[in-house]
């Protein structure tokens, strides 16, 4: 059977080229990815930074609290200064360069003996040397944050990669096997057995893996320095990051995608061995069943699986359906349902389509009626492509615009002022910002709390800290249960999140610089969109400095005399009304995660040209005497080139259809998690995203239907129909 796999690909190559392309694109991005993962984890060997003193100490930025099960760091907001009796003690020691800051010294240089400085310091700061003294900057956290996003970059494109590909390779090999009928039934005359038609079907399969694995893996190892070059270009990177020499990212991607061509081709040639004897006298070429028995399960299971596993999530933790990771991923699985099962639903969606006017509407209907399978094999990838674009930017608009609509409604101030970038207000500036009439002002300043759940996770919150009368004044808190004038230095309000929330309870928490404190919990905020977080007053939030100041008027004042007046007391501040505060600060999606969502489209779009264009070319010698029965029943090259562009776009527009259902699907369970979670509960569909997605997989399909086409019709009606299939 090998001798006659390999003959196969031979002369069929046409048949196997979508596979094949798909495969090698897909590890040469698994390539990529791994090169990446391995040289981001294998950092080359950097110098001190900006540092020239041969020791660096650094105030204690680490928190470390001890549990049973090991100790938990975290880093603090606010690191502690170094003590002064400690620097004094260093300048005994040799020369000082002090960084000094509000708050205090936070990081000095020494010319002194390593040995003599850890001996004086102890453990009330860091001492770093050598190499080390480059992570007293900010170079450090910013490069690990860097290395981070792009990793999930890199993950979330390979993750879709091989959906993709196996989705691509199963339809081509399904539909590849629908279109041997005939020469396995030959086969099983000449007396193969069931078992050598499905080894003939996976020997395909194992040489187009074993071809496209190794052209992948060349071209990954050719685009991955460029690649990480520009990605460095452009700040996505770290300046240093370059691809190094690794081995196991090329394995990983070559076993990778010889195991996608042979799971997609497992259930092709299954069905391949069951093909008759009797196969080969069947003269009708129309599909006998819309939909086999195993995909018809499959479909129903993954569907049973996507609606239990969104019941499950809704009812146990809907705050998990707003994570990035989540709603990357779920969704794959209703898609891959809808696309399984969309067969059953083309037939009647198309009878639908074709009775709008325009439409070449019986000669459309009967033969995508008549070819349900290639009707599914080209309305499948569009589907995809179409609910991918929904379902990840319609998620991402829809948390920020309920984001946006939290800050509405939380922010009661009527003007908003803003500390220069990396500043905060001074004690004078706040004197003055207090002292215009007609006000009543609230500053605040940004900073954090951890607490200890369960005993072993350190978690971290982000907080606000601000004086509790001023704070009920300018802000609307989203309170499930307490108040917040019952905010003191006493006490905290938390949000529904944390593990223990019971107004009146008490919680062991550490501040931002790290100290130990145990606070009465005044109230409790609703979880909403997960930027509620905690509020604390100033005296609970050492080290950090008011970088906001909310504005609210008193009856009477005059807001333009307010704003003057604001604008003269705050320097070199910002004061912006509520609404130019609220445009200014609306939630977005960052950089690195819109090019990520991107390249996910991007990827699922080339994906659907090559699906679309190989199911095309398989279909071609099957189609000739379509052809030629309409030419000679006096149809015009041109009537049939509009015919079969308007059959190609009928079915992109069910596939655009589907997978417009299946968007809509995916955006109402994140619907019910924001109102479970307390939060607005709106609704963002992307449109335009959506038709720009469909108008190209629609120029993708016209155009492999009609170009083929218009080759096959330079050939005389009569010549068309003495060929062969």
């Amino acid at each position: 059977m090998l001798s006659v796999a390999l003959g196969t690909l031979r002369t069929r190559r046409a048949v196997f080229a979508g596979s094949f392309v798909a495969l090698a694109l897909g590890v040469a991005l698994l390539t990529v990815m791994g090169l990446a993962l391995a040289s981001s984890a294998s950092a080359p060997e950097r110098g001190p930074g900006r540092s020239a003193a041969p020791v660096v100490v650094l105030g204690q930025d680490t928190l470390r609290v001890p549990t049973p099960s090991g100790e938990r760091t975290a880093r603090l907001a606010h690191p502690r200064p170094i003590p002064a009796a400690t620097v004094a003690r260093l300048r005994k020691l040799g020369p000082v360069v002090a960084d000094r800051s509000a708050t205090g010294v936070h990081r000095l240089g020494i010319d002194a003996d390593p040995a003599a400085v850890r001996e004086v310091v102890g453990d009330e700061a860091r001492v770093l040397t050598g190499a080390a003294r480059r992570l007293a900057g900010p170079g450090p956290e910013r490069e690990r944050e860097a290395l981070t996003a792009m990793n999930a970059l890199f993950g979330t494109a390979g993750g879709v990669t091989a959906f993709v590909s196996v989705f691509v390779v199963a339809s081509t090999f399904a539909f590849a096997v629908e279109r041997r009928r005939r020469e396995f039934a030959l086969l099983r005359t000449a007396g193969a057995t069931p078992g050598q038609i499905r080894r003939t079907v996976l020997a395909e399969a194992l040489a187009v893996g074993v071809l496209a694995s190794a052209t992948g893996c060349a071209l990954g190892a050719r685009a991955a320095p460029p690649l990480a070059a520009e990605m460095t270009r452009q700040g996505l990177a770290p300046a240093w990051f370059t691809i190094g020499h690794h081995v196991w990212p090329y394995h990983a991607a070559f076993w990778t995608g010889l195991s996608v061509a042979l799971c997609g081709a497992a259930a092709a040639s299954w069905r391949a061995g069951r093909t008759a004897p009797a196969e080969a006298l069947r003269e009708a070429s129309a599909d006998r069943r819309p939909i086999t028995r195993g995909r018809l399960l499959c479909g129903a299971a993954l569907l049973l699986t996507a609606a239990v596993t969104l019941a499950l999530s809704l009812a146990a933790d809907p705050g998990d359906l707003l994570h990035r990771k989540t709603y990357v991923s779920r969704p794959m699985l209703l898609i891959t349902a809808a696309a399984l099962l969309s067969p059953l639903c083309l037939r009647p969606l198309v009878g639908l389509l074709t009775r709008l006017p325009g439409l070449r509407a019986p000669l459309v209907r009967e033969n995508t009626a008549a070819g349900v399978r290639r009707t599914a094999a080209l309305a499948a990838p569009v589907l995809v492509t179409v609910a991918l674009a929904g379902s990840l930017l319609g998620t991402t608009a829809t948390l920020n615009r309920a984001k946006a609509a939290e800050a509405r409604e939380r922010t009661t101030a009527a003007f908003v002022v803003t500390a220069p970038d990396g500043a905060g207000f001074d004690a004078a500036a706040l004197r003055r910002l207090r002292a215009v009439p007609g006000t009543v002002v609230s500053p605040s300043s940004s900073t954090a709390v951890h607490v200890l759940e369960d005993g072993v996770a350190l978690v971290r919150s982000e907080a606000r800290a601000a004086a509790p009368g001023a704070l009920a004044a300018t802000t609307r808190l989203p309170l499930a249960a307490g108040r917040v004038e019952d905010l003191d230095d006493d006490a905290i309000v938390v949000n529904e999140e944390w593990r223990r929330h019971r107004v009146g309870e008490r919680v062991r928490v550490w501040l931002g610089d790290g100290t130990p404190r145990t606070l009465r919990i005044a109230a409790v905020m609703t979880t909403g969109t997960g930027d509620n977080g905690v509020y604390v007053t100033p005296r609970n939030a050492p080290g950090a400095t008011a970088d906001r100041v909310d504005v609210a008027l008193t009856a009477g004042a005059d807001p333009r005399a307010v704003a003057g007046a604001l604008r003269a007391a705050a320097g070199d501040g910002r004061v912006l009304t509520r609404e130019a505060w609220l445009r200014a600060t609306a939630p977005g999606t960052d950089r690195t995660t819109r090019l990520g969502l991107l390249l996910v489209l991007g990827i699922a779009l080339l994906y659907t040209g090559i699906s679309v264009a190989n199911t095309t070319a398989m279909d071609r010698s099957g189609r000739v005497r379509d052809l030629a029965v309409l030419r000679l029943a006096g149809a015009t090259p041109g009537q049939v080139l509009r015919l079969t562009g308007a059959e190609a776009l009928t079915v992109v527009s069910a596939g655009a259809l589907l997978g417009l259902l299946v968007t809509g699907v995916n955006l109402a369970g994140l619907w019910a998690a924001l109102a479970l979670q307390s939060a607005p509960p709106v609704l963002a569909v992307p449109w335009q995203a959506l038709g720009t997605t469909a108008a190209a997989c629609a120029l993708l399909a016209v155009t492999c239907a009609t170009v083929p086409t218009a080759v096959t019709l330079r050939r005389g009606a009569v010549d068309l129909a003495g060929l062969r299939e």
